[in-house]
């Protein structure tokens, strides 16, 4: 069973949302949904930027969906987006400096577990070279990142305990819908955007679940 499943289609995990179809079932964060709102949102703090980076793993299964999608939504913003993949925390370095050749302003972080693994490395190498990041997780954001959009995942987390009280029960994965996130939340460090010397438009932080300051 999975509580956090970035796109369980895409990737081939079950067959549909409706009838799963195997022996796995949850919840889905629907990260191809996800990714097209967060660039629509850097892009309100960076409204003059026509290039903007992607920063994914590329061994990540969720990252190809993801590029798609977020791809059409740039293309509908008249974003140019730069597409920085890496594999290794070694390669990060490399990513960053790459995304400062090419003059990018600000980056969409593709969820995966290396990145979050990462947050404070790549929160510093943001900082370092005033590059603004949003990410899927809102630990990004605690441990110094800009700005975060996702799932609230204390909420996926309570939900995934009645899948498995049902699975518990009997049920089988194979005929218990996948759900997906119902409650997404938008976390701003209000702290990096100063250190980064971004202005947030008031309209953003109205929308903003939590404000670090």
């Amino acid at each position: 069973m999975f509580a956090n499943h970035a796109d369980p289609v895409a990737v081939g995990h079950v067959t549909s949302l409706a009838q799963p179809g195997g022996n796995v079932t949850g919840l889905s964060v629907v990260m191809t949904e996800i990714v097209a709102k967060q660039l629509e949102i850097l892009k309100e703090v960076l409204p003059d930027r026509k290039r903007i980076g992607v920063l994914a793993v590329s061994t990540t299964p969720s990252t190809r969906p993801a590029l798609h999608a977020i791809q059409a939504t740039a293309q509908g913003l008249g974003v140019q987006l730069l597409t920085v993949q890496v594999r290794t925390v070694g390669d990060l370095d490399e990513a960053f400096s790459m995304m400062v050749r090419e003059r990018t302003k600000g980056y969409v972080a593709l969820a995966s577990p290396l990145l979050r693994s990462q947050r404070v490395v790549i929160a510093e190498r943001s900082l370092k070279h005033r590059l603004a990041g949003i990410y899927g997780p809102k630990e990004h954001v605690e441990a110094g990142g800009f700005m975060s959009y996702g799932a609230d995942q204390e909420d996926t987390a309570r939900r995934a305990a009645t899948y498995i009280d049902k699975i518990l029960r009997g049920a089988r994965p194979a005929n218990l819908p996948v759900e997906q996130a119902s409650k997404y939340e938008l976390v701003i460090n209000l702290k990096t955007a100063k250190a980064l010397g971004l202005t947030i438009p008031p309209s953003l932080l109205a929308r903003a679940d939590e404000v670090i300051q």
